[in-house]
C-alpha cells in the first residue's frame, strides 16, 4: 500500500477527528474523493498483517471502474489487492453500500486463474 500521506489532499480531517480522535497517518485515514455523482468515502489502514481500503457511496455500491480508480490510488501497480466473497454465516455489513479490498503483508503470491481463463489479453474486434 501506498503511504497514505500521499493522498493528504483527499483527507477527510474533520469526520475522522469526531469518530476516531485523531486524523490518522501514512498506515490509516479517511479520505473522500469526488466524482461526477458524488462523494467516494475510504477508509483505509495498514495493519495486523494486511491493507484495508473500505468504500463506499451514501446512495449506491461503488462501481467496478471506481473500485479501480480507488485501487490505483492506493495501491502501487505491481500489487495484487483483492475482494472476497466470504461464506454466508461469515458476512458482516455496516454499511449497505460498502465494498473492501485486501492485501496481505505476508511474502505471498495471490493466487489467480490463468489469463486465458478470464479472456484474451488484446481486444477482439466484434464481427460486422
Amino acid at each position: 500500500m501506498r503511504s497514505l500521506f500521499s493522498l493528504n489532499k483527499y483527507r477527510d480531517q474533520n469526520t475522522a477527528l469526531r469518530i476516531y480522535g485523531w486524523v490518522g497517518d501514512d498506515k490509516f485515514g479517511m479520505f473522500m474523493f469526488p466524482t461526477k455523482d458524488g462523494l467516494i468515502r475510504v477508509i483505509a489502514s495498514n495493519g495486523d498483517g494486511w491493507d484495508h481500503v473500505s468504500v463506499s457511496l451514501e446512495e449506491r455500491i461503488p462501481t467496478w471502474e471506481e473500485m479501480e480508480y480507488i485501487k490505483h490510488l492506493f495501491f502501487e501497480a505491481d500489487e495484487t489487492a483483492m475482494q472476497l466473497h466470504v461464506p454466508v454465516e461469515d458476512h458482516i455489513s455496516y454499511h449497505p453500500n460498502c465494498l473492501h479490498m485486501w492485501r496481505p503483508h505476508k511474502p505471498v503470491t495471490i493466487p489467480r486463474p490463468p489469463a486465458y481463463m478470464v479472456g484474451p489479453k488484446a481486444k477482439v474486434d466484434d464481427p460486422v
